[in-house]
C-alpha cells in the first residue's frame, strides 16, 4: 500500500509525524482530501478536524485552528494556528471560550478586535462540533 508522509505541528509543537494511506483536512474553501502521490497545493485551513487514516486502517483525528497546509506528492504538511488530538479536547473551555466571544462581539469594539472574537468564536465552535461528532459518530 502506497503511503504519504503526514505531519501536523503548531506553535505548541509536534502532534503528529507518520504515514498516512488518506488525510482529509479542513481548507479554506471546502474539505479536501489527500492521497499519496497528490498534486502540490498550498492554501489556508479553517478550523475544523483533520482526520488521519493510517495504513493499517486506523483513523486519527486532530483539531486545527487554521493554518496553512502544504502538500506535496509524498508529504502532508500542517502548520497549525493551534492544534490537539481530539480525544484532548475540553468541552468545556470550548463553551466558555464561545461564550466570551459571544459577549465581545455583542459589545462595541473596535474592528481588529471584532476579527479577533469572530476567529476565537469559529474555533470554539468547530471545538464544540468536532467534540459532539466524536461522542456520537453517527448522529
Amino acid at each position: 500500500m502506497s503511503t504519504i508522509q503526514v505531519d501536523i505541528v503548531s506553535a505548541e509543537g509536534e502532534i503528529f509525524a507518520g504515514p498516512a494511506a488518506m488525510v482529509f483536512l479542513p481548507a479554506s474553501e471546502g474539505d479536501i482530501g489527500v492521497a499519496p502521490r497528490h498534486a502540490p497545493l498550498l492554501t489556508l485551513l479553517k478550523a475544523g478536524e483533520v482526520r488521519v487514516k493510517t495504513p493499517e486502517g486506523e483513523e486519527l483525528s486532530f483539531f486545527v485552528g487554521g493554518g496553512v497546509l502544504e502538500i506535496q506528492p509524498q508529504r502532508v504538511t500542517v502548520l497549525a494556528d493551534t492544534a490537539a488530538r481530539a480525544k484532548d479536547l475540553d468541552e468545556a473551555a470550548a463553551v466558555a471560550a464561545r461564550q466570551r466571544a459571544e459577549e465581545v462581539l455583542a459589545g462595541q469594539v473596535d474592528k481588529l478586535t471584532q476579527a479577533q472574537a469572530l476567529a476565537e468564536l469559529q474555533r470554539a465552535i468547530a471545538q464544540i462540533k468536532m467534540i459532539q461528532k466524536l461522542r456520537n459518530p453517527r448522529g
